[in-house]
This record gives C-alpha cells, structure tokens and sequence, in this order.
C-alpha cells in the first residue's frame, strides 16, 4: 500500500455545523479524504458511525468491557464501525475515501449499545445514508429527513454485528514493549516470527511477551494474532482477492490451512464472505 506524507487533521474542526439533537438525531457529513489523512484522538457527547462508500479505513476507540484500552478496526465499505457516545478515537485513512460519518443524538441510540462495535452495511442502510447525505443546495424537507432518520435508526437497531476488532494496550497506562509488539506484528500480518522472536526484538522474553498478553489484552498471543490477521484479511477478501493470494500475505503457507482459521472464527468460509460483499 503506497504511502505519501501524512495529513493530521484537527478533530472537531466545523464539527458543531453537524452536532445531532432530539429533533435532527442522525446527521451526515460526507467528505473525500486522501490516504494517510489522521484524525487526531477525540471524543463526541453523541454516537457516531464512521463509514466509506469507498477506501479503506482503520478506526482505533476506546472500548469498555474490555481488558484493552482500546480496539483497532479495519474498515472497509461493506463495514461500519459503531463509536459510542464519549468514547476516545481516532481515525486513519489507509486507502483515498470517500469518508460519511453519522453523528447520532446519545439519546436515539439502543439503551444496550454502550461500547463500540463494527457493524455489517446492509444494502438499505447504504442508501439510506446516501440518501439522507443532503445534496448541495437541494435540502431535505423536514418530513423526508424524519422518514429518512427513522429508517436509518431502524436499520442500525438490527444491523448484524462482526466480531472483528483488534485490541491493543492502553496507549497511556499499558506496557510500551507490549504495544510495540503488537503494532510490529500488525505492519507484516505475514510474518511468521514466533512469540519468542517478537519478543526478544522488544527486549522481553517470551514468558514475559505471554503473561502480557494474558494480562492487558485477556488473550493469549496466538488468540491476539488470529485477529489481527483476520482484520487484515477481511478487506483483501472484500476487493476481490483470490484467497491464494490473502492466505499467502497473512502468513498461510496453504489455502486449506487460512480457510479452515477463517471459518472456525467467522462461521463462513472465505469464499462466501468474497461472493457477498466485493467491494
């Protein structure tokens, strides 16, 4: 993936322009971001659903109930991610985007969303969106926006969830050698470097890489990896990819080998996942 120089982008900006209430509960704010566009870490009184009809995002929040600090998504079209009200997050562009985040009033959100989730994108929520992303100059008469808004709440209430996210170490109180290891271990997901290896590039041993694991992330290493490269999986499979080709740079030395992981955590074979939802 081509990397050009980095744009951080403040978190609030004309966010105040979009803030939801009880009468406009779902707001949209459509914008086209180059790669490697940062937002800087921040958080919202209201939810929010960070989406992109097209590209590629990572998307890294606060997550409670969780041994982590925080959980990193990837995020391609078919996706969304759920932010729940006053959760810490930031966000990257991987791929040039076509970035639609809806802001959501805490108040019109299902009393058991209280931590931050990837959601599947069904076909009527995507338009739905699309729809509700009011055109320049031609505004929604307020009946429309509300039919629109309902449908919106309606369609997130009963979106699938997918249980894809990445949990990384607390950035202020979680051990640096640990999340070093872990954002290493996300750069090559092809990599074949045993927990020993990773660890001693960190300068701990691999008891001690393992009891960190358990301890800060409540999984063992091997668990920890499986999702890792099931995040990065999951996009190559969505554009297309042949699995050879997404076995081979997630570390499979077999197509039968990468399936059956990919089955046994997802329920579905890759080449279900491929079929339903190219990108």
């Amino acid at each position: 993936m081509a990397r050009n120089t980095s744009l951080h982008l403040a978190p609030m900006g004309d966010t105040d322009r979009f803030r939801p209430s009880p009468r406009r509960p779902v707001r949209v704010r459509a914008r086209s971001m180059a790669v490697d566009t940062h937002f800087e870490p921040h958080a919202h009184p209201w939810a929010q659903l960070a989406y992109c009809t097209t590209g590629l995002l990572q998307v890294t929040a606060e997550q409670k109930g969780y041994t982590a600090g925080e959980v990193t998504y990837i995020v391609p079209p078919s996706r969304a991610v759920w932010i729940a009200p006053g959760a810490q997050h930031h966000v990257t562009v991987l791929e040039a985007a076509e970035f639609r985040t809806l802001y959501i009033d805490a108040n019109a959100i299902p009393k058991s969303w209280t931590g931050c989730r990837m959601i599947v994108v069904s076909p009527l929520l995507r338009e739905s969106i699309h729809a509700l992303d009011e055109p320049r100059g031609q505004p929604l008469s307020a009946a429309r926006e509300q039919l629109l808004t309902s449908l919106v709440l309606d369609e997130l209430a009963h979106a699938d969830t997918q249980t894809l996210g990445v949990p990384m170490p607390n950035p202020q109180s979680g051990d640096k050698r640990l999340r070093a290891l872990c954002e290493a271990v996300l750069r090559a997901p092809s990599d074949k470097a045993t927990l020993a290896e990773w660890a001693a590039d960190i300068g701990a041993s691999e008891r001690t890489a393992a009891r960190l694991f358990r301890d800060e992330l409540g999984l063992s290493y091997q668990q920890w990896r499986q999702q890792a490269i099931l995040a990065h999986a999951l996009p190559l499979l969505a554009r297309g990819q042949s699995i050879s080709s997404v076995a081979a740079a997630s570390g499979y030395a077999s197509d039968s080998a990468f399936s059956a992981m990919f089955k046994a955590a997802m329920g579905q074979s890759p080449s279900h996942f491929q079929n339903k939802n190219r990108l």
